[in-house]
């Protein structure tokens, strides 16, 4: 069983209701893509806002197919603007 950090940001963090959590990942080869369908499990009101939102997987962005690993950190960031 792998474990990872989801880190929410800004008005994700507001849907949710954290900043943060750990997710225990059950299946033999997690994926990016594996967790966003738990995680709109757990948070429906995310189901609306993943097209808008990137992904990064320790820092750098990810694909759904992309795999993960015990103690990677995902981070659910939503579109910004700015000047």
């Amino acid at each position: 069983m792998s474990r990872v950090t989801v880190l929410y940001f800004a008005a994700v963090a507001d849907t949710v209701g954290r900043n943060e959590e750990v997710i225990a990942l059950d299946t033999e080869t997690p994926t990016v893509g594996g967790l966003l369908e738990l995680l709109v499990a757990r948070h429906p009101a995310l189901s609306p806002r993943l097209g808008y939102l990137r992904v990064a997987r320790n820092e750098a962005f990810a694909t759904a197919t992309e795999p993960l690993a015990d103690g990677d950190v995902v981070a659910l960031l939503p579109p910004l603007a700015g000047g």
